[in-house]
Order: C-alpha cells, then structure tokens, then sequence
C-alpha cells in the first residue's frame, strides 16, 4: 500500500517543481524587459552616436568638459576648449551633445531611454 502512495506523491511533486520555478521565470522576465533591454538599447545608440561624430560637432565629455571637435583618428578626438586651447581625449570618453533635439546650443542631447 506504501508503494502505491508513494508513486502517486512522485508524480504530483514532477508538476509541483515546475510550477516552484514559475516565479523564477517570471521575475527574469521582468528583470529582462525592465532593465537588461533598455540598457542595451542605449548603450546602442550611444554606440551609434559616437560612431558618426564628425569634425566641428560640439560635444561634452563624460567629465563635464565642453569643446568642439578639431580632429578625429579611430580611437582620439581632438576637441578645442578654448581658443587655440586643444586637448586629446579618447572616443568612448563622449557623453553626448551639446546641441539640443531642436537645433539650440546650450544643453546636452540625452540619448532616450525606453521604459519598455
């Protein structure tokens, strides 16, 4: 009789353990589709923006630095703080803009972040 119970119990705990790791499944989902999908869609378009920087664009450095662009090899830019003030800085080392969405100098471009 103890067998028969037992085998019974074995097959309901197969579907148990499934359904154990369904909240699991669920959070990495929403883990996914809340923060893994949007870093990667900004980190994209930054990609995408440092890739087309041209000479002239005015744009700040991650360390706050404003300058214009004055040369550009594969991996360093040239940028021109001052006038004939000239400093060497790496691409990756870009934050952004200074031109606005509408065309006004002033303020940084943000890159958009998606909520989802």
């Amino acid at each position: 009789m103890t067998s028969v119970a037992y085998a019974a119990g074995s097959t309901a705990g197969g579907a148990g353990g499934f359904a154990s790791f369904l909240p699991l499944i669920l959070i990495f989902v929403v883990f996914y589709f809340l923060l893994i999908r949007p870093q990667q869609k900004q980190a994209k378009q930054h990609q995408a923006f440092l890739n087309d920087l041209k000479k002239g664009a005015k744009v700040i450095t991650k360390g706050g630095i404003y300058g214009e662009i004055t040369g550009i090899t594969d991996s360093v830019l040239t940028l021109e703080i001052a006038e004939n003030i000239r400093i060497k800085v790496d691409r990756s080392s870009i934050a952004g803009s200074q031109v606005k969405e509408d065309g006004k100098e002033g303020s940084t471009k943000k890159v958009k972040s998606s909520g989802g």
